[in-house]
């Protein structure tokens, strides 16, 4: 079964005014690349290339500038437009025509995923061609997320959207594998009392079918949603510290998709030439360098 990948990158990003009064919050900086990156970035390291970016009208003619039809990246890139911001399960209802019968990972464009071991993580979610999977995450206020409830075995007792009085400290993050049922779910969804479409909602219909399955990020990995000003900041220094240690960059979509052989070499040289006056331009040039070495 083939799979293919949303990100959803509308909302008004009300959390982030004054800064998102103008643009989509998934355009911002985090560090040294747009917000965006990091989200395609994940649904690269799980192989997946052919990509829905659903944002909003006013803002789509930038997502366009800046990655057009992705194949710079090996990418086969579409848009659609979210007229109202009215839940994180309208994705799959817009994204229907898109996805087919393909099974469709989804994923919110503020988060950020970063560890070792995560491709193992996303290709263990991609075997499970029927069903759900979602990914949880240890917080400390997990009244602001969707939190589950787990018992033996991290087996999915409950999940609950933003609860008042959480049954755990696991909140559900914003990457969600399903089947290819998904958008037919989603568009029986009703709204919640918060007048939105929940992906809790879709979440809850494969729990209750006992197709549902949880994989939890351990304490060596970092998931950050950078949808307000501190988290946004902390995002930056947290790419900025990793980047600088280790030497390496992180969401680099040029070394990812020249790794997934879906460019060349000198399609990376090309685009490392172009960016040459920044750190980020001279990472793919010594990249390239490098692997010419190796070639030769």
């Amino acid at each position: 079964m083939s799979w293919k990948g949303i990100i959803l990158a509308g909302g008004s990003g009300t959390r982030l005014y004054p800064l998102t009064l103008s643009i989509s919050k998934q355009l911002l900086p985090v560090y040294d690349k747009p917000m965006i990156y990091y989200p395609l970035s994940t649904l690269m390291l799980a192989g997946i290339n052919e990509i829905l970016i659903i944002t909003t009208p006013q803002d789509l003619s930038l997502y366009k500038a800046l990655l057009g039809d992705g194949s710079q990246f090996g990418l086969k890139l579409e848009y659609e437009m979210q007229l109202n911001p009215d839940g994180l399960a309208q994705a799959l209802i817009i994204g229907e025509h898109f996805v087919g019968d393909s099974n469709v990972c989804l994923i919110l464009g503020d988060n950020l995923f970063h560890g070792q071991g995560l491709k193992d993580f996303l290709i263990k979610a991609m075997k499970q061609k029927d069903g759900a999977s979602v990914f949880g995450y240890e917080v400390s206020n997990p009244e602001d997320f969707g939190v589950v409830d787990l018992g033996a075995d991290n087996e999915v007792l409950s999940i609950e959207e933003k609860p008042v009085s959480p049954r755990s400290n696991i909140a559900v993050t914003g990457l969600y594998f399903y089947d290819s049922n998904a958008c037919q779910i989603a568009k029986k969804v009703e709204k919640s009392a918060r007048g939105e479409l929940e992906i809790t909602s879709v979440n809850e219909v494969y729990l209750k079918e006992r197709r549902l399955k949880f994989n939890l990020f351990g304490r060596g990995f970092a998931w950050l949603d950078t949808g307000t000003h501190d988290n946004l900041i902390a995002a930056s220094q947290y790419i900025q510290i990793v980047e600088k240690r280790q030497g390496r960059k992180i969401a680099c979509l040029e070394e990812i998709a020249y790794c997934n052989n879906w460019i060349s070499i000198d399609q990376l040289r090309e685009i490392g030439i172009k960016l040459c006056k920044t750190d980020y331009g001279k990472y793919l040039n010594l990249l390239a360098q490098s692997n010419t070495r190796k070639r030769d």
